[in-house]
């Protein structure tokens, strides 16, 4: 047996209840305040665990602190950092990178290469705004990344020591 259809009213048919409903919506959030940020004159506040990109870090001396050691290379999940590495005489470190690149279109931000570098060369800064016009300029290279990363106190000093 087939079921009755319920019978809507005029007002019903014609979806004049849910068009008063909408319209009420529409004007609660039309005299809300708003909460748009002028962007270059206004920052967000950044929380302190914030995970920015990738950088490489030097010591007080400006000497580079990353010894080839691949392990951020191999921890890496979306695998973004490629490294190098060459051989240094003359010095208590056996190897330094001669190219450190990471793709900052792959890199996820998780902070393992951050976590996993033994000579603290590798930190997650701040930064969040990173643009380029082409996939090239995004491959961001050893200099860039010193750049980025800056000077950090190291008290270990071991291209200091012979």
């Amino acid at each position: 047996m087939a079921e009755q259809q319920e019978k809507f009213s005029l007002a019903e048919r014609l979806y004049i209840p849910e068009i008063l409903r909408g319209l009420k919506l529409t004007l609660t959030h039309l005299f809300r305040p708003k909460v748009t940020m002028e962007y270059p004159e206004q920052r967000w506040e950044l929380p302190p665990n914030y995970r920015g990109a990738p950088a490489l870090v030097a010591d007080q001396d400006g000497r580079e602190k990353c010894v080839a050691c691949f392990l951020c290379q191999e921890i890496c999940p979306p695998q973004a950092i490629t490294i190098v590495g060459g051989e240094l005489k003359g010095s208590n470190v056996e190897k330094y990178p001669l190219s450190f690149d990471i793709d900052m279109l792959r890199c996820i931000y998780c902070g393992f290469c951050e976590d996993v570098c033994p000579e603290e060369a590798i930190f997650l800064t701040k930064n969040f705004e990173l643009a380029g016009y082409s996939r090239e300029e995004m491959i961001f290279n050893k200099e860039r990344l010193y750049q980025l990363g800056g000077v950090r106190f190291d008290p270990i000093q071991k291209w200091a020591h012979k």
